[in-house]
């Protein structure tokens, strides 16, 4: 039996502001984006290269949720983003204005650092070392 994970449900203000920062600033492809009602839709994306997990973006639709935005796992690091051009990847997202909370460091295990995202999510920003696997 075969089984990965598709969707992580993204819980965001807007999905055009959403859309706008994970594609321009992360390089993120919309993989899908279809009208499901007045107020929902369906909207995928992923990171460059990727063909498996994507990020489901589900635009808050009362209080509850708006309180949730930026703060899913209650100030931890939330999504592990990994890379194979640490460096070209990593100057990219400084450029384009990307908030680095903790630069890089180099591990054992690779090189990461960690960014906040438009919302205030964590996210580890990872180029495993090659003999990680």
């Amino acid at each position: 039996m075969s089984q990965y994970l598709a969707h992580i449900a993204l819980v965001v203000k807007n999905y055009d502001e959403a859309i706008a920062y994970y594609t321009q600033k992360l390089q993120f492809k919309v993989i899908e984006d279809t009208l499901m009602s007045p107020t929902k839709r369906w909207v995928l994306l992923a990171p460059k290269g990727s063909d498996k997990a994507t990020f489901l973006l589900a635009q808050a639709a009362n209080e509850e949720q708006e309180s949730r935005i930026g703060n899913q796992t209650g100030g931890r690091v939330f999504l592990f983003l990994h890379t194979d051009d640490f460096e070209n990847d990593y100057q990219y997202m400084k450029n384009q204005g990307v908030e680095f909370i903790r630069e890089r460091v180099v591990e054992t295990w690779g090189t990461v650092a960690v960014f906040k995202d438009l919302y205030g999510n964590l996210w580890d920003f990872i180029q495993p070392s090659k003999s990680v696997k």
